[in-house]
This record gives structure tokens, C-alpha cells and sequence, in this order.
């Protein structure tokens, strides 16, 4: 099959991400004789400055590990909860009957920065300034503008100037949008770091004491003296068309930390794949392979209508699960085990018909009743979708997220989908260089479901990596940006790999595809039932034969859809590949 560019392959180690720099920076760690989770950490950290639009500081991650010392996987849940002061009593006295997508009042309390010092702590083997150090150097001397950045910030500018001119201080420098292939540096990231760096400093000389100490500062210090004074005194312009200030706290920032969860595993195929739990969208991607197992996917063409519309098809009934079901475990009964059971999945499948569906259907787990909300009914019966939007009505434009895979030489895996806090989604606060995540707007505010407001919950995450297992061992990891789509292209790649015999780069790299059928995680909740958006790369048979069966097909650009990361290891072999689509993704290994 046609590439773009070659699967990577060696024994020493890969690294794949969304961005050339961060891919770069990782695997600098690598050879330095850092081991993947000091790797994955220090791109981490190059992401949020080089992908301002897609993360940054103040956002949220979901990481999942591979110990080869420990022989297990591990979640790290750096998605942070709701300020103590949101409920939807609030919000109603507010007079709103949604969490704005933008703005303060949609902040949760930022989760990455712990969940990535967490993961270092414990399983790197780096130092804090020798994991910041590329990151620290690009943010103080400036990193090459990616076309997206700039399209994003024109996309905000007038918001900036109008509404939000602390980020106009930061991303228009001198009233001019950074350009194409120019340097731009975010001396105020810059400067955090240095005073993070130095305080930590402090600590001693020891590696794990310096980093605890990062952790105090970034929650206890001056970090969060800075967001919880912002979020007082500021009132920031939200899609809402009003201004609002944040709810959070010191107390809020300091009562939360990142934690350990045990990952949620499926077999198929001869393959263990591996999730969070149900406080993100990511055992959508489970319930698709108990659905899927039943229909002989090895011999559909991976380019056919059968393919799309099976899988469509399934993921419809999954994620009408999710709606139904999914929130924060630690507020409510998932009935994941139901969710995954055979016998669950076998009646399931039987909805799946030789046309379209049009209708949001969750199933019914264990005999409980199944509600769905008021607004996600009514998104379902048909409302125009709005995609991703996250970023207020002076000028909307999509945002989207990161990801980044690391294998080591030792057997050591990580996969990561790091997000939040773009420049589209809440102001700069301007004594840290970086905005808030504004993923509260993932709440529903209508009392009594598995995904209300609540003091101190998880949103449900769109954001899910997948690692997969076979025989036991780390064999494979992989992620991609992209809200509700993510569990799709994931979804569609992995098939191809197992059944198809596609290698990493040929399953990155073969034509796509997503649904928009349920409501939307992101702000405003819209739907678009029966919609199907492929690659024009797909042939006119496939496309007529689709639009045959019912599905309202929309022919998106040829290299539009996904934009997947994955490595693997088996048999002494490495192995990595990256996604061509926005020309940022690379792999890189030896």
C-alpha cells in the first residue's frame, strides 16, 4: 500500500507525536540514556509550546504506562475536577443552562502538570531541569510558527484585542500575528518555569524531592496564587456573549492531585487493548471490539462500504452508551462489566442493519432504565452539529489536542493525549504566560446524570490513548487529537493493522472516516444524526454505495481526517510511525 514515508523501525528506541520538535525532543532524552517516560515528559513539555492552539500549561492529560521493571500498566488520570463553588445551581442563577466552551467559568483545575511530574517521579530517571530544558529554551528563544497556530490566532484576534488583551499581549506581540516560518517565544512560559525550576531548586539536591517540590509549587505556590487570584478578578468574555469570572481556588488547586487507576482491558484478536476508565469517552473503543467481534471484519475491503458502514454502524451504538452511561466513577455506578459483556453485546448487535441508523439508541445494562438528558435528546433529533468548537463568538474557530507514543530499548511503553488549555480557550493569565482549561463545558447542567456538574468531578474526557498488549507484553501504542472522532480513527486504524495486515504508517496513512450521529462533547452539545464524514480518497463506489444505505455522506478533503501517532515493539523490533495530515506529525527512532 502507498505511504508517505516509511514506518520507522530499529531496536534502540521511537517516539511518535503530533508535532516534529516534540518528537525530536523526546527522543533527545532517549539518548541521553533517559528511559520513555523521561522522554515522554520533556516532549510534553515542548508540546505546550510549539501546539499552543491544541494545549498548554494549564490543561489536562490522560497517561498510560508500561513498566517493564514492574511488568504492568498503569493509568495516571491528570484530568482535574470541578471548582467546589460549580454546581448547576450556579450556573441557573447565572440564567445559563449550559457550561460556556469558553472563559473562566468553564475551568477545572488543571491536571497535567501533576499527572506529568507524577509519572517522572515515579518512573523517570531525569532530572526536572534536564527534562524542561528544550521545552524552557524553546519558550524563552521561540519556536518555528506552524500554519495552525497562525490560522488559529487570526481566528481569535478580534477577541484578543477586544476582549481578551492579555493574550493579545502574549500570541500578537507588537499587534502582528506570528507568521508561517517565523520564531515566536512565550517569555511568560518561560519565566514560570524558571521561577518553578528555581523554588523546586530548593528542595535539595535529590531528584524526587526536587520534583515533589514542583508539585507543591505548581499547586500550593505561586502557580496557584496566580490562578485562583485571576479567576477572582478577572471576568472574561465567554460564549455565552457575557462576561464571567472563574470559580477556582487555592483550595481547589490544592486539594487535587494526580492519581494511579487501574486500565480497563478487552481481548481481541489475540490483542489486550487497554483504557481508562469511563470518566473519559475511552471504553467507547471497547464496546466497539465487543461489537465488532461478532461480524467477520478480515474480509471486508478495508476501503468498502461494508467496512464503513459496519463500523459506523457499531460505533453508533457505543457511543450512545457513553451518553447514557459514562461519567466520573467516583460519583456513580459505570456499569462497565455490563457494558462489555457478551451476552450485552450479542443482542447489541443485532441493531446493526443493512441501513443507516438515524435514531440514538443506549441499550439497557443490568435492567436499569436508561435516561438520556433533555439536551442530549434534543441534540440527537437532529440540530446542526458545530464540530469542536472551543473558542468564543468573536471568532470561532476549532481547536483540538496533542498525543505522543514512547518505546524504550528496555521495553518500557507510554502513551498520552495531552489537551486543555489552548490560547483559543480562556484568556492568558498574565504572571504565568498561559490560559486555563475550559473542559467543564463537557458537563450537562440538568440534574441526575452520569455526566452533571458536581463539586469536584471528573468531566468526561474525549481525550483517550490506547496501548495494546499481546502475549502479555507491551506491544503497541497509539492516540490522535480530535474530540469524539478520536475513539473512531483509533478504532478504524487498529482494525486495519489486525485484520488487514496494515504497518504502522499504512494504517496512519489509508483513507478515513467519522460519524457526527451523537451529541457533541464540546460546547454547544449539537448532533448530526446519520452523518458520515470520509475521505474523498475513498472511491465514488463506496461513497454511492454508503449514501445507498441511508448514511448522509459528506466528502471531506483527501488528507482530512485523524491525526494518529502510534510505535510498537515485538521481537526485539521497534517500530514507529506518524500522520502526514496537517504536516506536523513525525516519527522518529533508531
Amino acid at each position: 500500500m502507498f505511504t508517505t514515508r516509511p514506518e520507522i523501525q530499529g531496536t534502540f528506541g521511537a517516539v511518535s507525536s503530533t508535532h516534529w520538535l516534540a518528537s525530536s525532543a523526546a527522543m533527545a532524552m532517549l539518548e541521553r540514556g533517559g528511559n520513555a517516560f523521561d522522554a515522554v515528559v520533556a516532549g510534553a513539555m515542548v508540546l505546550q509550546v510549539v501546539e499552543p492552539h491544541l494545549n498548554g500549561p494549564g490543561g489536562e492529560v490522560p497517561i498510560i504506562l508500561y513498566s517493564a521493571t514492574e511488568k504492568r500498566a498503569r493509568v495516571i488520570c491528570g484530568q482535574g475536577v470541578a471548582p467546589q463553588a460549580a454546581t448547576p445551581a450556579y450556573f441557573d442563577s447565572l440564567g445559563l443552562d449550559m457550561v460556556p466552551g469558553t472563559g473562566l467559568l468553564s475551568a477545572v483545575v488543571p491536571g497535567a502538570f501533576d499527572a506529568w511530574m507524577l509519572l517522572l517521579h515515579d518512573y523517570g530517571t531525569m532530572t526536572l531541569a534536564e527534562v524542561f530544558e528544550i521545552a524552557h529554551g524553546y519558550a524563552e528563544h521561540g519556536v518555528p510558527v506552524h500554519e495552525g497556530v497562525t490560522g488559529a490566532i487570526n481566528g481569535v484576534a478580534e477577541l484578543f484585542r477586544s476582549e481578551w488583551t492579555s493574550s493579545a499581549d502574549t500570541f500578537i506581540p507588537g499587534g502582528e500575528v506570528p507568521q508561517p516560518g517565523t520564531l515566536f517565544a512565550n517569555k511568560g512560559i518561560a519565566e514560570t518555569w524558571t521561577r518553578l525550576l528555581r523554588e523546586a531548586h530548593t528542595a535539595g539536591a535529590g531528584r524526587e524531592a526536587q520534583i515533589e517540590a514542583a508539585r507543591t509549587v505548581w499547586s500550593q505556590g505561586f502557580v496557584a496564587e496566580a490562578i485562583a487570584a485571576y479567576c477572582r478578578d478577572t471576568e472574561a468574555m465567554d460564549t455565552s456573549g457575557k462576561r464571567h469570572a472563574g470559580l477556582l481556588t487555592m483550595e481547589d488547586m490544592a486539594q487535587w492531585r494526580a492519581t494511579y487507576e487501574e486500565p480497563l482491558a478487552y481481548d481481541y484478536h489475540g490483542h489486550t487493548v487497554l483504557k481508562t476508565g469511563p470518566w473519559a469517552q475511552a471504553p467507547v473503543f471497547l464496546q466497539q471490539l465487543a461489537l465488532l467481534k461478532g461480524f467477520d471484519v478480515a474480509a471486508m475491503d478495508p476501503l468498502g462500504a461494508d467496512f464503513v458502514h459496519t463500523v459506523v454502524e457499531c460505533a453508533k451504538l457505543a457511543f450512545a452508551d457513553r451518553e447514557a452511561y459514562y461519567g466520573d466513577p467516583d460519583f456513580g455506578d459505570v456499569p462497565m462489566a455490563g457494558l462489555l459483556a457478551d451476552g450485552y453485546n450479542d443482542a447489541r448487535r443485532k441493531l446493526v442493519g443493512g441501513e443507516a441508523s438515524m435514531e440514538l439508541r443506549p441499550g439497557s445494562v443490568d435492567g436499569r432504565n436508561v435516561r438520556l438528558g433533555q439536551a442530549a435528546a434534543a441534540a440527537a433529533s437532529g440540530a446542526p452539529g458545530a464540530g469542536e468548537p472551543t473558542v468564543a463568538k468573536l471568532g470561532e474557530k476549532r481547536g483540538d489536542t496533542c498525543h505522543i507514543d514512547v518505546v524504550d530499548r528496555w521495553g518500557n511503553m507510554v502513551t498520552a493525549t495531552p489537551s486543555g488549555g489552548w490560547l483559543q480557550s480562556s484568556p492568558v493569565i498574565p504572571a504565568l504566560g498561559f490560559p486555563l482549561t475550559s473542559r467543564a463545558q463537557m458537563f450537562w447542567l440538568e440534574d441526575g446524570l452520569p455526566g452533571t456538574l458536581a463539586p469536584k468531578k471528573r468531566p468526561r474526557t474525549t481525550l483517550t490513548p490506547t496501548m495494546v498488549l499481546r502475549g502479555g507484553k507491551p506491544y503497541m501504542a497509539l492516540g490522535t487529537p480530535g474530540g469524539d472522532q478520536q475513539d473512531q480513527w483509533q478504532m478504524i486504524a487498529f482494525l486495519r493493522h489486525v485484520h488487514h495486515g496494515m504497518n504502522l504508517q499504512e494504517m496512519i496513512d489509508a483513507p478515513s472516516f467519522h460519524t457526527e450521529h451523537f451529541p457533541s462533547s464540546f460546547y454547544p452539545r449539537a448532533a448530526s444524526p446519520g452523518r458520515v464524514v470520509i475521505e474523498d480518497r475513498f472511491s465514488k463506489a463506496t461513497l454511492d454505495e454508503l449514501a445507498r444505505r441511508g448514511h448522509l455522506v459528506e466528502a471531506g478533503d483527501p488528507w482530512s481526517e485523524g491525526r494518529l501517532s502510534a510505535v510498537s515493539q515485538d521481537g526485539g523490533m521497534i517500530r514507529a510511525g506518524a500522520n502526514p495530515r496537517g504536516m506536523q506529525g513525525y516519527a522518529v527512532g533508531r
